[in-house]
């Protein structure tokens, strides 16, 4: 899993399917940090969640999942994964507490029935050992058309060829890493790795998942280039703006895949 949202969404839906159980939920998010905080963003929402409020109160994962089963509890309530970034906030309300804090964090949960009052939720790890998630009262917007799994499928295709590309031009050009780019790749991969999947998760959208994080790890290290890194073709390659494409595609695979029914 790429964010604490997604491990949220991806294994809270399967517990509230009854295909997995409330200390599966924990066990993922614990994965990673020992410790959550939860707390309110303001006095209402405190109020109507029974949370605390200020931040000082903050609960924990139990108040955390009770919130979610709660927003859900309408049959056509669902979990959505949202992963904003710059020029790309599809699936977010703009100018809301909740989509600010989204947008500054590049990631979210929505939990609710469309065009009703819902959940949301922002988690930011201020140290290795504590996610703190904030809860805001949100009106849940309409559904955005997420790709397929199958278009899904065929658009990381593409992003591994290109990102590919990039890692050969980057170990052209490597002059000043530590390490060869290729096992600096594998070194982030193995950081999604330590994050599972739940076992109802289909595989087609386990496939997507494994692709988007192989796209990430070698755009992780692309971005790690040196600046003294020697002027040439490839090395332009590698700029942000080149960059920028690949990282939406991402984005948009993993929000599709994570928020997918598709078998």
């Amino acid at each position: 899993m790429c964010t604490p949202s997604a491990t949220l969404t991806a294994w809270a839906t399967s517990w509230l399917v009854g295909a997995s159980a409330p200390d599966d939920v924990l066990d993922a998010l614990h994965g990673w940090a020992p410790q959550h905080r939860v707390g309110a963003a303001d006095a209402v929402t405190a109020g109507c969640l029974g949370i605390g409020w200020p931040e000082g109160n903050a609960a924990g994962l139990t108040e955390l999942l009770k919130s979610v089963r709660e927003a859900t509890s309408a049959p056509d309530a669902r979990l959505r994964l949202v992963l904003p970034a710059a020029g790309d906030v599809r699936g977010l309300t703009p100018g809301s507490p909740f989509a600010t804090a989204a947008m500054a964090a590049g990631e979210g949960v929505l939990a609710g029935t469309v065009g009703a009052m819902g959940l949301g939720l922002v988690p930011n790890q201020p140290d290795p050992d504590t996610v703190k998630w904030t809860l805001f009262s949100e009106p849940i917007p309409d559904l955005v058309a997420d790709m397929s799994m199958r278009e899904a499928e065929y658009a990381m295709r593409e992003a591994v060829r290109d990102a590919a590309d990039t890692l050969s031009a980057l170990h052209s050009v490597a002059v000043g890493l530590s390490a060869d780019p290729r096992a600096l790749v594998e070194a982030e991969l193995r950081k999604s790795a330590s994050h599972t999947y739940p076992e109802s998760m289909p595989i087609r959208t386990r496939r997507v998942l494994d692709s988007a994080d192989r796209v990430a790890a070698i755009l992780t290290v692309a971005a790690q280039q040196p600046a003294n890194a020697p002027a040439s073709a490839s090395g332009a390659g590698l700029h942000e703006d080149a960059l920028r494409p690949l990282w939406r595609a991402i984005r948009a695979a993993r929000v599709a895949a994570v928020n997918s029914t598709d078998d």
